[in-house]
């Protein structure tokens, strides 16, 4: 065995081992990162330092897809569209494959096409965990934005947010992490100002001129409240949805496997320091494609 690759899966092991013996919440410093959670894969897929065990491997490959890692969503495809490690099964392959194309992974595109074409059976092993048992207890909020952020956009959205039925700091984390309070933040995709809203989006909630900052705080609230009131005050899924759109969180009935998605979701709700946020029932119904997620 060589004695770094060694090192690297004794670590996993120990991690993983750890994890398991604690509750979901409490494991946010040590657990496992997608890419330990990878190499251990590729180790019992291919018996590299430790007995080949490809059952362990699908496991180990999918708790690393949860958590957005590209490859691992690719090698697992892999796994299921040759029978490796279990039966054979085409539908589960494009689920993994189309994750990962959708992260930019082009082999996994081609791969995609070979089994089939895009499907939207969520995997056992990706369907969210209620969450009363993986959300830890309520705390402050993380970031403290009196400091940092701008003083008129800071004043501005303490003005604008209660009207809209939207906690400030949750806005302001919005802000921070969409254009870190950059009023003329444009992105490579076309999403514009300080609450980086697309140009579709500006149209849906006629927003005129989305570098003005009162315009485009009203639009980027209002499409927030919208969000919490279809998602039910399930932050981690507003959150998701602002990110990669709400019709991803609904394919994947929970936050997209995708690392830049979870990022972002995990800083959101450092900031905002609660996995809750009332609600107004009258704005739009709930998501029918979350309709049987527990809820809090």
């Amino acid at each position: 065995m060589h004695p770094i690759f060694s090192k690297r899966i004794l670590y996993g092991l120990a991690v993983c081992g750890a994890a398991a013996l604690a509750p979901a919440w409490a494991l946010e410093a040590p657990a496992p990162s997608a890419e330990a959670l990878r190499t251990l894969a590729i180790a019992y897929e291919h018996g590299e330092g430790v007995e080949r065990n490809p059952e362990q491997a699908r496991q180990l490959y999918c708790q690393s897809a949860r958590l957005g890692d590209a490859q691992a969503q690719y090698n697992l495809g892999w796994m299921y569209a040759n029978g490796r490690g279990g039966a054979r099964d085409d539908v589960t392959a494009a689920y993994f494959f189309q994750a990962a194309a959708e992260q930019g992974l082009p082999q996994a595109q081609s791969m995609l096409r070979v089994v089939g074409g895009p499907t939207k059976e969520v995997p056992e092993c990706l369907r969210p965990t209620p969450v009363n048992e993986t959300a830890g207890p309520s705390s402050a909020p993380g970031v403290n934005y009196d400091s940092i952020a701008p003083r008129h956009i800071l004043k501005l959205v303490q003005k604008l947010a209660p009207r809209y039925q939207v906690d400030t700091q949750l806005a302001l984390a919005i802000i921070a992490a969409e254009s870190n309070f950059n009023v003329q933040a444009l992105s490579p995709k076309n999403a514009q100002g300080l609450m980086q809203l697309i140009p579709e989006t500006s149209e849906r909630f006629n927003v005129k001129n989305p570098f003005d900052p009162a315009q485009n705080i009203r639009g980027g609230l209002t499409y927030l409240r919208w969000l919490l009131a279809y998602f039910q005050g399930d932050v981690a899924l507003v959150a998701a949805a602002y990110n990669a759109g709400e019709g991803k969180v609904e394919r994947y009935k929970g936050v997209p496997p995708y690392q830049e998605t979870r990022k972002y979701v995990k800083r959101i709700l450092h900031a905002v320091g609660d996995a809750f946020h009332p609600f107004d029932h009258k704005v739009t119904r709930p998501s029918p494609a979350m309709a049987s997620k527990p809820q809090l």
